[in-house]
């Protein structure tokens, strides 16, 4: 089963941005404030899934902490999450359902190298049967840990808002607007989301951010 293109390089992501750059001047304005794109490609597997989980509703230096005592407790991987106490893990910070998440993670005993072959539909379904990973956190590994140049994640806030400026949209488009309007994109989807996330900065940076 054909996968499209992984992008492993920062060339991969220079051919995805021309791309897009040919095919809509207003991607191309915005490669032309933003510079050079991020590569931004992440590991696979477990700890990357079990980070996305110790991150979520929580600030980036808070996250980081949490996942700190994690590695420093040897407490990324699945076994060693099966076998702590519940209170091993709330002593490193985690709450009571990112321990439920965690446990999960765990047990659910993901195949991550068959999920480097599978297709994009069938690695969010895999994922967003875990309890606690949602359809944009298997979306960003698809896209990050995967490095799979044709997915997008179109439930990130940061996305949506940097659409309604680039295109001058009446409102923020929604997860099925944004998702439509990055049919134009593909193949080059995941290039398309460091692009509007580059431009989010820029045009916040730009507005003044209170």
């Amino acid at each position: 089963m054909s996968v499209g293109r992984i992008i492993e390089t920062p060339e991969c992501v220079s051919e995805g941005a021309a791309w897009l750059a040919d095919s809509c001047p207003r991607m191309a304005w915005a490669m032309d404030q933003t510079g050079p794109l991020p590569l931004r490609r992440r590991p696979d597997g477990f700890a990357q899934l079990l980070s996305a989980i110790v991150s979520q509703q929580v600030s980036v230096a808070s996250a980081n902490a949490i996942w700190k005592r994690l590695k420093d407790a040897n407490l990324t991987g699945p076994r060693k999450i099966m076998w702590a106490t519940d209170e091993d893990l709330r002593s490193v910070g985690l709450s009571r359902q990112k321990i439920r998440y965690a446990r999960a993670l765990a047990e659910a005993r993901i195949d991550y190298k068959a999920l480097r072959t599978s297709s994009n539909a069938d690695v969010i379904a895999t994922l967003t049967e875990v309890p606690g990973i949602g359809v944009w956190t298997a979306e960003i590994y698809a896209m990050f840990s995967l490095g799979r140049a044709d997915v997008i994640a179109p439930g990130d806030l940061a996305l949506q808002e940097a659409a309604r400026i680039l295109y001058d949209l009446p409102t923020r488009p929604t997860d099925k607007e944004l998702r439509k309007m990055a049919e134009a994109w593909s193949p080059w989807r995941s290039v398309a989301a460091r692009v509007l996330w580059a431009y989010y900065r820029v045009a916040k940076e730009r507005e003044g951010i209170r």
